[in-house]
């Protein structure tokens, strides 16, 4: 999609959340500003936000995708939260991602509890940025 088709239509709103105790925002920062040079609206909590104020920024948002950004290695349980915390809010239609240090025998289990897609480490940002528009537009 060109940016100026992108621009006449309503932008994809993401909200990069750095969930837990994890301090390293290096990655998340990469991800906001490459998802915002791509065309998208892009909302950052910042740092150690809890599950809930992540669910309830996104549905005040009104975002279509929260990227999780996870590398302190509790990215099971976080998503998860996040997860539960959308089906009890009714916000279901909001697509989860998840982004860092994810052993590979975790992402089966990211997916099975509903978490749209996982990027690790390096994933390059057009990678995730093509993922979402893809999953929005077939939406």
């Amino acid at each position: 999609m060109d940016q100026k088709k992108m621009n006449m239509e309503k932008k994809i709103r993401v909200l990069v959340a750095k969930p837990g105790l994890d301090g390293h925002e290096r990655g998340a920062h990469v991800v906001a500003y490459g998802l915002r040079d791509a065309g998208f609206e892009v909302i950052y909590t910042g740092l150690r936000q809890t599950t809930k104020q992540i669910v309830n920024t996104a549905i005040q948002e009104d975002v279509d995708v929260i990227g999780l950004s996870i590398l302190s290695g509790a990215h099971l349980s976080l998503s998860q939260k996040v997860i539960e915390g959308l089906k009890t809010q009714d916000a279901e239609d909001i697509i989860v991602i998840v982004g860092g240090i994810i052993p590979e025998e975790d992402i089966p289990l990211l997916k099975a509890m509903g978490v749209c897609e996982v990027f690790t480490a390096g994933t390059p940002v057009s990678a995730i940025s093509d993922f979402i528009s893809a999953s929005i537009s077939s939406n």
